[in-house]
Parts: C-alpha cells; structure tokens; sequence
C-alpha cells in the first residue's frame, strides 16, 4: 500500500488529506485554522509564517492518527499563491508575509512597469501584467518602505515554498507557482532579468533555481520525521500554488474542462498544452503545476460577498438558498458590482461595491442578496469568455469552494455560464492535487514515462447528483446582463479612482 499526504495552505486555515494510490480514494483529513494580522491599514493583508506551520503540523498529525504512517511515501504541498516570505542568510523569517489578497503596492506596480515599458510591454516581455496581488511588487515595497528589512533578504520563497523549506530545508521553486510572481517569463520559464533591475539587481541571489513540477523538492529533515512519526525517506514534490493543485485535483490536466473555485476569491481556469497570453492582460498567463500551462482569471470576492449579505440578512445556508430561489432572475433590475475588497480583474484594486437599480421597491434583502450572488458569478464568468475568446474551449465546469455548495447558487452558474456544471466528490481539490503530484513524482523515479494524466485517472471523482445543465432562457437573459454589467464596471473604474484619492 502507497499513501500519499495532501497539504492545502490557504488563506484561513491548513487541510490535510491522505490518499490512497492503491484504491484511489482519500482515506483520512485533517484541518487547522490560522489568522490574519489584524489592525493593519486598508490594503494590507499579512499573517505569521510560523502559523502555517503549526497548522500544518495539526493537522497533517490529526489525519495521521488512523493511518499506517510506514505507508507514507510522499507530501505534495498546495499554498495560497503569490504571498512573498523574506527570509535572511539563515533562513529565518524577516518579517510577516503580505498575502495574495494585499492591495498596499499599487505605486509599486507603476514603478516596475514604468521600468519595463508600460504595461503592454510588460505583457511582450513576461506574459503578465504587474498586479498589486502578484510578487514582485511586494518585494519592491520592502525595499522602499522597509529599508532595513531588505537590506537582510537573502531568500524569497512563495508560501508553499517556505512549507517545503520547512520540511526539507531547501530552497525550491517550481514553474507554477513562480510563474505568478510576475518576475518569471512565463514563455522560457526563466527569471526576467528586466524585472529584477526593475526591483534591485542584488534580489537576483534571493531567488531559487527554478525547476521542473514533476521534480521533488527533497526528503524529510530527520526533526520532521521524528515529529510527524515518518520515515526520513518520504519525497517532498515540487507542489504548487492553490490553482495549480486545485486543477490537478479536478483532474483538469488536459484541454477541454474549466475549473471554477467559488472560495474566498473566485477563480476559473483550464489547461493548455502551450502558452496563452492575454494581451489586454485580462487572464493572467500561468504555468501550471504538471509542466503545461493554466490561464487563470481570479476575482477577490466571492464568499466574502456572500457572507457579507448572509452576516446582514442573518442567514444560514438555507436561508440563502431560499433566498436565491424565491428571487426572479435579474433581481427585479437590481445589480451589483461586488468590488467589496477591491478587485484584481478587472484590475481596480481601489475598487467598492456599487448597486444600480436602487429604488423603494428593490430595497429589499431577497433581491439585494440575489443581486450580490449574481454579481459574483457574472464576474467570473467574464473570465470564461475571456478563455473562450483567447481560444480555450470548455464544455464543463467543475466546480469547488464553499459556494458551489449551495445548489440554488449552481442553478445561477449553469444559467451564467452556459456550460453544464458539476461538483465533485472530493470537494478539498487542492488539498488532494498536491497528494496526486506527490504521487506522481514519486511514482517517475521508477517509471520515468508515468504520466500526471495517468495517476489522476479514477482519483478525481465528479458528484453526478450535482450536475446541472444551463436552462437556454435564463442564459440568454444572462448574456444581456453580463454585457450590462461589464460595461458599468468599465465605465466606473475612473470614478473608483477619483474616490480613492478623495478619501485620503
């Protein structure tokens, strides 16, 4: 028997499973929460390093206690992506890591941009525009807010690298995951010069070889072994960012499936074969975790919104449900720009929610609901016709996160989307593509032509009872909105801007 431990770091709390090669299920969980720094300015979002770690060792200790640990062969880590962890010339933690969701490097952004030619350049040159989510804008505003905290940097590791360090001591970073740094040119896999003059040239030395996804990273420290009651022998695999794992653990690792996590942000993505860039820069141009490629579009609201409004109207999930299908499609005229975090794409970092089709009739908690989840989900699907414009086709999404949970929710995506939609039976994906990759890697030291599509055949299973077809009138109906809705983001991002600068 083979087992295999899934680790998924996100931005709330740690999920471990366990996966057995052998039946091809996941046979044990564990989970952990963890925090965010609190009272920090607007903008900036950052949590403790070492908290990640004592999650992780909960949990991944809770999904060992029923197990043959002797089993073990391999841990493959899942991190939120894009988060930036300095560490000094002893691999210590300079300072707290700024998470994906940190909006406070808009000005960094222009900076390096600016250095590389603009934004279309910026394209031209590494497949991906400068975002305030991505990393090397969080470096930059190390060194220009935090001088005395760069002049110690010496490693820069992604969140689920600094795991891998944790367990293996090494310093490792795969194309994936790197390749939403903004500092790697996602077209030759290798770190942009350009970019890191842009930064400082000394940051160069702090960062990793870049290697291959179906590398392993290392074995485990003896401490780590000693700790987890593991052999010192189990590989550590390359692992990846949420995404990555997340399509790994759908079993989106060839042409023809979109995967869509309605999770704290929303994202939806599907595998290509070769690179896919953007030149509007709308679909961010990643790598994905198996040495092909995953355009991605990511929203930074989506259950954030709905629990906002659930927080407001006192709902439970049910309520929300009842909600939703006691409310007309279009929500009587009422619609919302969900920005209520900023939002990344479209990029208005400084970005709020916005409601038109206010009046004394809609004013009323079933429609304003309704209109928030449609929102939220016109909103990522301005990402699936983005993919569909660039040239990706999809006839299914797949769907995870606490959202696709909520069956009217689903009725909503199907009708936006106008693909069929299906959730699936294990609903940690990532959690599980990083047990899959482990599996994987360790799997290619003895049959080097084992491929990613093989292992994942079988582990990846879909739950029929929650597929649903689009209903042809209510997509339509939808295709008017969605036109509707991405013109009035458009046409608001100058007044974002404006409001911004008048509330400083």
């Amino acid at each position: 028997m083979s087992l295999f431990l899934g680790i998924d770091s996100g931005t709330q709390s740690v999920k471990a499973v366990v996966y057995d090669a052998s039946s091809k299920r996941t046979v044990a969980e564990g989970r952990a929460p963890h925090s965010l720094i609190e009272g920090l300015p607007s903008g900036h979002m950052e949590q403790h390093p070492q908290e990640w770690i004592e999650a992780m060792d909960t949990a991944i200790l809770q999904a060992l206690l029923d197990v043959d640990r002797s089993a073990i062969k391999g841990i493959g880590i899942s991190g939120q992506q894009h988060g930036f962890v300095p560490l000094d010339k002893n691999g210590s933690v300079i300072r707290p890591a700024k998470l994906w969701c940190d909006t406070s490097t808009v000005e960094e952004c222009l900076i390096i941009a600016e250095a590389l030619g603009g934004e279309d350049e910026a394209i031209l040159k590494i497949g991906n525009r400068i975002l305030p989510g991505f990393t090397a804008p969080k470096i930059l505003w190390l060194k220009r807010n935090e001088p005395e905290n760069f002049a110690r940097l010496a490693h820069i590791l992604l969140p689920h690298d600094f795991l891998n360090f944790y367990l293996c001591g090494e310093y490792f970073m795969e194309y994936g995951d790197a390749s939403g740094t903004a500092i790697m040119d996602i077209r030759s896999r290798t770190w942009s010069q350009e970019v890191i003059d842009a930064i400082d040239p000394a940051i160069s030395g702090c960062l990793p070889c870049l290697s291959r996804s179906d590398a392993i990273c290392g074995t485990l420290r003896s401490e780590i072994s000693d700790k987890y009651g593991l052999s010192s022998s189990v590989i550590v695999s390359a692992g990846g960012g949420d995404n990555m794992m997340g399509a790994i653990g759908t079993g989106n690792v060839c042409p023809g499936v979109a995967t869509a996590s309605f999770g704290t942000s929303g994202t939806i993505y599907a595998y290509n074969d070769s690179p896919v860039v953007d030149p509007k820069g709308e679909i961010a141009a990643f790598c994905d975790s198996t040495n092909g490629y995953l355009p991605l579009l990511c929203t930074m609201n989506v259950t954030t919104v709905s629990e906002q409004f659930s927080r407001l109207f006192s709902l439970d999930h049910e309520g929300l449900n009842d909600a939703l299908r006691s409310t007309p499609i279009g929500s009587n005229g009422l619609m919302l720009l969900p920005y209520l975090e900023g939002e990344r794409t479209p990029s208005i970092p400084s970005g709020s929610g916005v409601f038109i089709g206010l009046n004394k009739k809609t004013i009323e908690p079933n429609l304003m609901i309704r209109a928030a989840i449609e929102g939220v989900t016109m909103g990522m699907n301005f990402g699936l016709q983005r993919l569909r414009e660039l040239g990706t086709t999809t006839s299914e999404a797949r769907l995870t996160g606490g959202g696709a949970r909520s069956s009217a929710w689903r009725r909503i995506i199907a009708d936006v989307f106008g693909v069929s939609v299906v959730c699936m039976a294990e609903d940690e994906a990532a959690a599980l593509g990083g047990a899959l990759q482990a599996a994987w890697a360790f799997g290619r030291q003895s049959d080097s032509d084992l491929s990613i599509a093989s292992v994942v055949e079988g582990a990846t299973a879909l739950d029929e009872s929650t597929r649903l077809e689009p209903n042809a009138d209510a997509h339509s109906q939808y295709k008017e909105m969605q036109r509707f809705h991405n013109d009035f983001s458009q046409t608001l991002e100058p007044i974002f801007k404006a409001h911004a600068s008048f509330k400083k």
